[in-house]
């Protein structure tokens, strides 16, 4: 059999015509997302002052918590409904709420309570969009290419945490806050053309009711003890992984002593990291002892956290970004491939629904939690402790199995 080529092997999904454009359509629409993201940490900083800690952990939490609320019916109606219209309706609203807060902004009357507000209408527009999207995703690949087309996403997305935040330190530099929310509003134009012009139809196969499919979903996956510990370890990255990210702009004022200017190059850094570990994930694709692989770097990723919060030197920092963002996504990408991988077609709305309330549930528990802790400590010490539990759970699974080793 003729070798594949490095450059083919690597790029194997984007030959697929609907992910391609699905693919570019989201990468634009992400580089809006991660400019808004690095503006309202800011803004939130601008705006509570001393509070700061607990508000940027507040906000993250009520974006995150309708994924914990109504994520498991968008599951439900990702297999019952066409999910290129769920996707469509998902848009939508996200471009109305960045356009709101532009707005708000414009006209200096914004408050932290706005803020706040339109966190919770995003979070829950993804709700319904976030299963939908997970589920397409396998149809616009052969299987074999699943990894690959989940490990490219992740790039898309990563590679959008880089030049996201530098654009966004020359647009809050030249033109103010106002310009990365409209730029986000107008990037979500991108991936609603992209959507409209997808060939795939996704033909509903289920007829029962919600309850009932809700109850077979949960069944199914209460039968599988591998979904069930890649769950619990999805949970528990987020939780504990994620806040790194959430206190960096605390880090780079109050730890690093920098500005606005140091936060984006320290995001940057992270989603340059994140690029390099998915574009690794890519070109393995499908391969031997995933599971036991993911683990192992999930032990790394928690000794690179302990050592950020110990460092207050920025050279330093940056690079153990750079570590911690290849860590991360290449955790959460062979998560997701293994979880996709295991659930049946006419299932995997509910499998992916349930996989991402733990995912992305993790993220604004975990928010909550650290900024709470860190009104009572300090972050530095939140994320050292974080960092210790995330690499003592993966030792655990790594030792017990609970059938993630051998997968």
């Amino acid at each position: 059999m003729t070798p594949t080529p490095p450059l083919r092997r690597l790029a194997a999904a984007l030959h697929y015509r609907d992910f391609r454009v699905l693919w570019f359509g989201a990468f634009t629409s992400s580089i809006g997302t991660w400019m808004q993201k690095v503006a309202q940490s800011w803004l939130i900083l601008t705006i509570t002052g001393t509070s700061s800690a607990f508000f940027l952990g507040l906000d993250s939490f009520l974006g995150e918590v309708p994924i914990l609320l109504f994520t498991l019916i968008g599951g439900v109606v990702a297999d019952r409904r066409d999910r290129r219209q769920l996707l469509l309706m998902s848009q939508y609203i996200q471009m109305a709420a960045a356009f709101t807060l532009a707005a708000l902004v414009y006209a200096d009357v914004v408050r932290i309570w706005h803020v706040l507000s339109l966190s919770i209408v995003t979070g829950l527009a993804q709700a319904f969009g976030g299963p939908a999207y997970q589920s397409l995703m396998p149809s616009l690949v052969e299987k074999e290419h699943l990894p690959n087309a989940i490990a490219l996403n992740s790039i898309q997305f990563n590679l959008a945490r880089v030049v996201g935040p530098l654009v966004a330190g020359a647009a809050l530099a030249a033109f103010g806050m106002v310009a990365c929310f409209g730029l986000n509003g107008f990037s979500f134009l991108a991936v609603i053309v992209a959507i409209l012009s997808l060939h795939i139809r996704h033909v509903p196969s289920t007829r029962s009711g919600m309850h009932a499919e809700l109850k077979s979903g949960l069944s199914f996956v209460r039968n599988q003890p591998a979904i069930i510990g890649l769950t619990i370890l999805a949970f528990a990255t987020t939780f504990l992984g994620n806040p790194i990210l959430t206190f960096l702009p605390l880090f780079a004022q109050d730890v690093l002593h920098g500005g606005v200017g140091d936060y984006t190059k320290l995001m940057a850094c992270a989603g340059a990291g994140a690029v390099s570990g998915a574009l690794v994930v890519a070109w393995l694709g499908r391969f031997r002892h995933m599971g036991r692989t993911l683990l192992i770097l999930q032990i790394v990723f928690g000794i690179v956290v302990v050592l950020f919060a110990l460092s207050h030197v920025f050279w330093i920092n940056a690079m153990l970004l750079f570590a911690g963002g290849a860590c991360m996504v290449m955790v959460y990408s062979m998560l997701s491939s293994l979880v996709q991988l295991i659930a049946p077609n006419d299932m995997r709305g509910r499998v992916m629904s349930i996989y991402m309330v733990a995912f992305r549930g993790g993220m604004p528990l975990g928010s909550l939690a650290a900024g709470y802790a860190a009104t009572l400590t300090s972050p530095p010490t939140v994320l050292m402790t974080n960092g210790v539990l995330l690499s003592l759970i993966a030792a655990w699974f790594l030792l017990k199995s609970h059938g993630v080793r051998d997968v």
